[in-house]
């Protein structure tokens, strides 16, 4: 949902986040004005303090006077409304404006990013972004790290930073330089997948999706999801600038990061301790005041007293103080809440699998997790809201305030409800069809008078697979050759383990009426024709196939856009074909070495921020789709600009205005006198490549069945 929404409008809003995050920085320093906001005389600020109130910390009132608003604003409604974007929206909106994930990416804006130099064996030296090893100790660890780093500064908040403005101010600016500090020394969002203390969080409430987050692996995959890097052509085009920093990417697929990442001991402990240091986070307060009214009032964030009281006593029970000092009393506490919610959580989740295994219900171990954190999840996030932005609430006009906990009830509920259904057989049944529906779209089939008007998008995953089962032009021949298209995409993607393909497909097979030994059969051909799929020492996952699909349609814009000023016109030609002909890499390497000076060093650049080495480039180059290749020719000499407002009864007029000989089929010359007409440079191997593209059959003609199904595609990739 949100993630289309294109990056030009979403980085005008992390402009202005992001200097709503400097301004209240500032304020923390210097703030001579919102003090007056409070002042008791002050008859028409909500923020006036009321004199006659009386608000008890151990046995004795505190003494409210003026104070800045700064403070107070951050942890009771910036805080606060982070955490219902996430549980809303999804991480998906949260990460694109997200301020400090934004100021994390200002060494890449500026080109400042940490480069290693790398020699080939040639003893040829380039350099190479610096990205966060795969099997170091951060990598391995992060989210211990996260949660540790998140388990610090929740405790520092209570004993030194919550009411201090300059310490708040010091605090926050940390974190800025932190997150730049990041950006420059690794690539990526290596800031917000390794360091943030955010991160755990985002998790908890982002994942598996928010009640409004867009789905990565229905409807047509695009090359850019969700909250992953993207970056904006001159001409206003959006592309991935994943650079493959992490595996199992929460930005690119956030359900699928989930499944993945489920069964690991780490994510047990995650959200099982999340909830032990959130509710000894505010159980703390009342062991502390005595009292519940100290925290909801928030009169702890603009305390006078703060750091004068960390020595004093931490505790105060049964209307006695405890001699036990507040620095020490907030770790000991909130650990404590951790460990004990640790160990309950999972010896309920023991409990759980117990009855489903006494009971004879096969559940899937991973289901049952799921199903607890998602208990988790529901009942921390609606505990959260009981204390936090209270004061703030009651503020509202009559009747929000009364109406605030049934939004946050409804809205829970309504997540609870969409996220309990879920499952990893659910997920990978539609991803399947995803597959499926894309390679349905390639194949001149017949498939109108079975979709009533609609189209193969509009089909949700059990309708495509009895879409495939009842066309009658779906051969078993056409069956294999989807399956095995399917089956090679997704080895590639790292979306399933050759050796695991057989089960992973079997529902696949079922549908398709594929038996095993077919299936064994088209392994062993992907084998032969895609040797480099089955290589151990390559990273098979989508991260890199993302990377290496980013750096291909970027140098293939710089290539496009230089070509057509390019004196020789069998260099545009020759290069063409370097993408739909698989040329090895020398000749690309000769042909580059025409661009221009300033296209040469953006190639340079190109490879550097995508780390992509000899072996990357020739993988980039022979995967290359050519029906994408096709489109992004089309879209980039202004070729889609003459078809793709095009109605539906009027493509057929546009058929025979190119059949000019009235065959009823377009041939080669047919194709190449209309596109000519359109644009002079296109040269004849791009017309040749769209021909093949279109040319489903193999007859070297195009009919006006393949004609149309493939502007219709073109034409629902493009809108």
């Amino acid at each position: 949902m949100l993630s289309n929404i294109s990056e030009i409008k979403i980085h005008r809003v992390r402009m202005a986040v992001a200097l709503g995050w400097c301004v209240l920085i500032f304020s923390l320093f210097y703030d001579p004005i919102s003090s007056k906001l409070t002042e008791p005389s002050n008859a028409l600020s909500p923020f006036k303090i009321n004199p006659e109130n009386c608000v008890l910390l151990q046995g004795k009132c505190i003494e409210e006077i003026p104070y800045a608003m700064g403070a107070p604003l951050f942890w009771g409604l910036i805080v606060p409304c982070g955490v219902l974007i996430l549980f809303v929206f999804g991480h998906e909106f949260w990460r694109r404006i997200c301020p400090l994930s934004f100021i994390s990416q200002i060494p890449r804006a500026l080109g400042l990013e940490r480069k290693r130099k790398r020699v080939s064996g040639t003893g040829k030296v380039r350099k190479e972004l610096v990205k966060v090893a795969r099997n170091s100790w951060l990598a391995q660890n992060h989210l211990c790290l996260q949660f540790g780093l998140l388990y610090v500064g929740v405790c520092a908040r209570i004993v030194f930073v919550n009411s201090n403005r300059l310490a708040l101010g010091l605090f926050l600016t940390f974190t800025i330089i932190a997150a730049l500090t990041v950006g420059f020394l690794y690539g990526g969002k290596s800031w917000c997948q390794y360091i943030c203390p955010m991160a755990p969080v985002q998790k908890i409430y982002g994942q598996p999706r928010g009640i409004f987050n867009s789905t990565a692996h229905k409807g047509d995959r695009k090359p850019v999801t969700q909250s992953m890097c993207r970056t904006v052509t001159q001409e206003g085009k959006e592309l991935s600038a994943c650079v493959a920093c992490t595996t199992k990417c929460i930005d690119i697929d956030a359900e699928s990061a989930y499944w993945d990442e489920i069964e690991s001991y780490k994510q047990q402990w995650l959200y099982y301790g999340y909830i032990g240091l959130t509710v000894g986070y505010f159980v703390y307060y009342y062991l502390y005041a005595g009292n519940w009214d100290y925290l909801i009032s928030g009169v702890w964030s603009h305390e006078e007293s703060q750091l004068a009281d960390i020595l004093k006593p931490g505790y105060y029970l049964l209307g006695e103080p405890i001699d036990f000092p507040k620095l020490l009393a907030v770790p000991v506490t909130i650990g404590l809440f951790i460990f004990g919610a640790i160990g309950i959580g999972c010896a309920l989740e023991d409990l759980y699998k117990a009855y489903h295994k006494r009971h004879h219900k096969h559940t899937d171990s991973r289901v049952i997790r799921h199903q607890m954190f998602t208990l988790c999840t529901f009942f921390i996030f609606n505990f959260f809201f009981i204390f936090s932005a209270r004061g703030y609430v009651k503020m509202l006009p009559s009747p929000l305030p009364s109406l605030f906990p049934v939004f946050i009830m409804v809205s829970s509920s309504l997540w609870l409800y969409r996220t309990w259904r879920r499952t990893p057989s659910r997920y990978q049944r539609e991803s399947l069809a995803t597959r499926l529906q894309k390679q349905l779209k390639k194949l001149n089939l017949d498939t109108a008078k079975f979709l009533d008007g609609r189209s193969i998008d509009d089909l949700n995953a059990d309708e495509v697979y009895v879409l495939a089962k009842v066309l009658p032009d779906f051969s078993q021949e056409k069956r294999l050759q989807t399956y095995k298209a399917m089956l090679r995409d997704a080895i590639d993607e790292g979306y399933v383990d050759p050796a695991n393909t057989l089960e992973n497909f079997k529902q696949m097979r079922q549908e398709l009426g594929i038996s095993d030994k077919d299936h064994d059969t088209i392994l062993v051909e992907i084998g032969q024709e895609y040797p480099e799929l089955f290589d151990p020492r390559k990273p098979h996952n989508r991260e890199n196939s993302l990377r290496l699909e980013s750096y291909r349609e970027t140098l293939l814009e710089i290539i496009l856009h230089s070509g057509k000023t390019h004196p020789d016109r069998n260099w545009v030609s020759d290069l063409m074909k370097a993408f739909s002909e698989q040329t090895s890499n020398e000749v690309l390497e000769d042909l580059l070495k025409s661009l221009s000076p300033e296209d040469r060093k953006l190639v340079q650049e190109l490879r550097q921020e995508y780390s992509i080495t000899k072996d990357d480039e020739a993988d980039a180059l022979k995967h290359t789709d050519s029906y994408q290749l096709w489109k992004t020719i089309a879209e980039s000499l202004g070729f889609v600009e003459h078809i793709i407002s095009v109605e539906e009864e009027q493509l057929y007029r546009v058929f025979q205005y190119i059949d000019t000989d009235r065959s009823g089929y377009i041939s080669l010359d047919e194709l190449q006198t209309y596109i000519r007409s359109i644009d002079t440079h296109i040269n004849d191997v791009q017309i040749e490549n769209m021909m093949k593209t279109a040319d489903t059959s193999g007859d070297d003609l195009i009919s006006y069945e393949e004609f149309q199904a493939v502007f219709k595609s073109l034409r629902s990739q493009t809108i």
